[in-house]
């Protein structure tokens, strides 16, 4: 554990079993926050066609709600960033997780899909304290293979969202309408909140704040947007939610319009195919002190790609099916479940924790940029009909970058400094 006399710790250092047991809840207060942003994401998607038919909209406008709350997020974490390392973890995430309890609320009357949009912009807005804080908490307590540890814990409580969401919308579909979801998220959230008032302490010392400068805030940035050990990273872990998100964007309208998919299959499906993001990231764990970091990132990424590729065929060929596309997803996503973990170590351990916030923010309004300009743009075909053929081959673009960006960053940050 890294910092340990600056940093006043939630994780005992006297006996094993009590740091095990300190560590673990860590992991899930610090998981359910995280898990807000994905659980806000996959919870309604089987409801897609629903949500488009009761308030009279396109299915390319009801993505639109995803998108929004995309750039919400991101937008949101620029914000949240900055204010967590200016005035510790706890404030931002009380507000953030209360903001994100009352605007689940209001999204339950949105009588427009207009409103729907405006309310869960709002609601990214909310979601960013808990994406941005619980990886700069993370960064204050550990670093280096700690950190990509600890991060594969977290990622195996915060997977459970998109596991249970599709699920649980599914099934609240036979209960009764699409707003269902929406309280149900309410009710997390306000779980959430209890975790951070009860059971979080603050893990930033006041010494170590940074206060909120713009001139210095602007050159913090400036400093990481040139640093390739930080940017390298970044973009690739930014791409890689690129892919995920237009397969989240698109695949509820595909498998149930072009596949033969019922609601409560296709959640079934999603949650499987997420079972193979935290197979993912629990074999980045396993593989900490065989593989080096950066070795991992690239397994992951040749995975993703490979997995992606065997999609293309199958739609060039016209032999798609709901089965062997949702296992070719499943790979798709066991690859980023390598990927993930490490690539948020190398970025954000590259940092020291007095800017962990303001790089968070960076790294992770950068993914859901991405994330949410693709989710508006793949699977929509001319008629704002999802698409078999662009979710594919926008997926198939994106991990190419990926890799690509991953190859370059690499290289330049093996060259001797001139």
């Amino acid at each position: 554990m890294a910092h340990s006399e600056a940093n006043p710790s939630p994780v005992p250092s006297t006996t094993t079993g009590p740091r095990q047991r300190s560590t673990l809840l860590l992991a899930v207060v610090l998981g359910v926050l995280a898990a807000a942003g994905p659980l806000a994401t996959d919870l309604y998607l089987p409801a897609f066609p629903a949500i488009a038919e009761d308030l009279g909209t396109t299915e390319a406008r009801v993505q639109l709600t995803l998108t929004s709350s995309l750039l919400g997020l991101a937008v949101g974490q620029l914000a949240v960033g900055p204010m967590s390392d200016a005035w510790g973890r706890r404030g931002p995430l009380l507000a953030g997780t209360a903001l994100f309890m009352a605007t689940s609320l209001l999204c339950m009357f949105a009588g427009s899909v207009e409103a729907l949009v405006a309310i869960r912009f709002v609601q990214g807005l909310a979601g960013a304290a808990g994406a941005v804080v619980s990886l700069a908490v993370v960064r204050d307590l550990y670093e280096g293979d700690e950190a990509a540890r600890f991060f594969s814990r977290l990622m195996l409580v915060s997977g459970m969202a998109p596991i249970l969401g599709p699920l649980l919308g599914g099934q609240l579909l036979l209960v009764g309408p699409w707003p269902l979801s929406f309280a149900l998220l309410a009710v997390v959230n306000g779980l959430g909140f209890l975790a951070v008032l009860f059971f979080l302490p603050e893990t930033l010392p006041r010494g170590d704040r940074r206060p909120l400068r713009p001139r210095a805030l602007s050159a913090t940035v400036g400093r990481l947007l040139r640093d390739v050990r930080f940017l390298g990273p970044t973009l690739v872990l930014s791409l890689n939610f690129g892919m995920m998100f237009t397969y989240i964007s698109s695949f509820s309208f595909v498998s149930q319009n072009e596949l033969g998919a019922s609601p409560q299959t296709f959640a079934l499906l999603f949650g499987l195919n997420a079972v193979g993001l935290m197979a993912g990231t629990q074999l980045s764990g396993l593989l900490i002190g065989r593989i080096d970091t950066a070795r991992r990132l690239l397994l992951g990424l040749l995975l993703g790609v490979g997995s992606v590729a065997s999609m293309v065929v199958m739609q060039f060929t016209d032999t798609a099916g709901l089965l062997t596309m949702a296992a070719a997803l499943a790979a798709m996503m066991f690859g980023m479940g390598v990927v993930f973990p490490s690539a948020t170590t190398l970025a954000l351990s590259s940092q020291p924790p007095s800017v962990a916030g303001t790089a968070s923010a960076l790294n992770g309004s950068s993914r859901f940029v991405f994330g949410g300009l693709l989710a508006a743009v793949a699977g929509i075909a001319a008629g704002g009909e999802a698409s078999l053929a662009s979710m594919v081959w926008v997926m198939a673009a994106t991990g190419a970058l990926a890799l690509a960006v991953f190859t370059v960053t690499a290289w330049l940050g093996r060259r001797p400094a001139a």
